[in-house]
């Protein structure tokens, strides 16, 4: 796994929406989620962070748990997304590109035109008081 790329309070206002999109690929269990979380670029999510996660995740009816038997070791707990957790999804995720669009803006709010690069954008002007 990575090292943890992203601060701990981006990851927190976000773990949750990236959990249900990871879901939305398929029924599947806890070490296969954060390992899928770290292949998108994410970083390590550890276990501690995810479980809690996901017990409030099926407390608030967005997915649904069962236990299946492990094939020559322990059972695993598979997680499944319910038609809430996708419609959740959906608003979630609608409401977060609204989200990120509206940061972008505040923190660059230069347009950037994919054929000029950042040294070739003129200067800003600061005006000072008369």
């Amino acid at each position: 796994m990575t090292t943890d790329p992203w601060p701990g309070e981006w990851l927190r206002g976000v773990l949750d929406l990236c959990v249900l999109a990871v879901l939305a690929e398929g029924t599947t269990y806890g070490y296969a989620i954060t390992a899928r979380l770290d292949e998108l670029g994410l970083g390590a999510v550890k276990g501690g962070t995810l479980y809690p996660l996901l017990v409030r995740l099926e407390q608030a009816g967005l997915v649904t748990t069962q236990w299946q038997p492990g094939v020559g070791g322990p059972g695993r707990k598979y997680f499944t997304l319910t038609p809430t957790g996708r419609s959740e999804l959906a608003h979630r995720g609608t409401a977060w590109r609204d989200f990120a669009h509206r940061t972008v803006a505040i923190v660059d709010p230069t347009p950037t035109d994919t054929a000029t690069t950042s040294s070739e954008r003129p200067p800003t002007t600061t005006r000072t008081a008369p």
